[in-house]
């Protein structure tokens, strides 16, 4: 429990991770309002559950950055010595880190989840943006196990690569970019892509379901979330096993 406390101490006492939450959760609430201020009226077949959550990769590439740095900034203003004399058990150190930066990154995915789709509904009351569907509920309530399991594989990528800017880059160009233009390789791209981990994350989402490119996937949603688990804790794992080994 003292490791936890001490990493909470750490994670509220510092700006921040207060201003990534903030952002995390404007960007998206925010821009789907504006869209949906300038969507089709009442009645429209274009509204539904999932599609108020198009937005939320914002958060979640910001929930990226906040994870990385809880680590990266320890690295880099050479604190992390402190806590790893303080605490010879590098493991049990670092996966204290890795709760207390999961926990506000989960309040952070319902509170975007739940905000973009009640101020979608509450600009448009359309019967298609009701909660009645186990798919409605995965797209919305699914976000804090979306938006937790980012941060902890964020934080991973945090410890092997240990410069902020380093592990910030190579997770936004990853998430934002390379998973995409992977599936324009000829061929093999859509088979690739099928296993990257942010798709998975979508899959389970359910977000563009209607895509006739995804259809006859691999895995179903739970499948999905399960192998997007397994990705982000094999990256803690190897960030842990990095960390155990290498001089802080």
């Amino acid at each position: 429990m003292s490791l936890l406390e001490a990493e909470r101490i750490k994670l509220v006492t510092t700006r921040s991770p207060w201003w990534c939450g903030l952002l995390a959760i404007v960007l998206p609430v925010g821009l789907t309002a504006l869209i949906a201020t300038q969507a089709g009226g009442p009645g429209s077949d274009e509204f539904t559950a999932s599609g108020t959550q198009l937005l939320t990769s914002l958060g979640r590439s910001v929930v990226m950055v906040m994870a990385a740095l809880s680590i990266t900034s320890e690295y880099r203003f050479g604190t992390i010595r402190g806590t790893f004399q303080a605490v010879p058990n590098r493991a049990a150190a670092l996966l204290a880190k890795t709760l207390v930066t999961a926990v506000p990154a989960v309040l952070i995915g319902a509170v975007v989840g739940f905000g973009s789709w009640a101020v979608f509904r509450l600009i448009h009351p359309d019967p298609g943006l009701a909660l009645d569907s186990a798919a409605d509920w995965r797209a919305v309530a699914g976000q804090p196990l979306v938006f937790g399991l980012t941060a902890v594989l964020s934080l991973g990528v945090g410890i092997l690569i240990r410069q902020t800017a380093g592990a910030v880059a190579v997770l936004l160009v990853y998430s934002l970019l390379v998973e995409g233009l992977v599936g324009l390789i000829p061929k093999i791209g859509d088979d690739i892509q099928h296993w990257l981990p942010f798709f998975a994350a979508d899959r389970f989402l359910g977000l563009q379901a209607d895509d006739p490119r995804l259809r006859d996937l691999p895995l179903g949603p739970w499948g999905y979330l399960a192998y997007f688990a397994a990705v982000a804790v094999a990256v803690l794992v190897a960030g842990i096993l990095s960390a155990r080994r290498r001089d802080a």
